[in-house]
């Protein structure tokens, strides 16, 4: 499995209706669990962002549609970071040239 790192900002729309923002975290842990992925840690943040997500997934492109379905529900908006583990950024770093 990948992880990502999703930093979370919530839109106008998810903001006005804050208060469900906990069946809408639920609802979303669901629906990567469904396809195959999982939240790892999830944490509501001050500052630049709102939230950030630490989750696995089987590859981007199930990522991509997990993001585009958060966003098509006008909730939050996202900007995903692929993650390396220390031992693939080990292995990175001894492959320079």
């Amino acid at each position: 499995m990948t992880t990502y790192i999703l930093l979370t900002n919530w839109t106008d729309q998810g903001a006005r209706n804050v208060k469900a923002s906990p069946t809408r975290l639920d609802t979303a842990r669901k629906l990567l669990r469904d396809m195959g992925g999982d939240f790892k840690a999830f944490f509501m943040t001050m500052g630049k962002y709102d939230m950030v997500i630490v989750c696995e997934a089987p590859d981007d492109a199930v990522l991509a549609r997990f993001c585009l379905q958060l966003a098509m529900q006008g909730n939050v908006r996202t900007q995903t970071l692929k993650a390396f583990p220390e031992a693939a950024y080990r292995e990175i770093i001894r492959s320079v040239s």
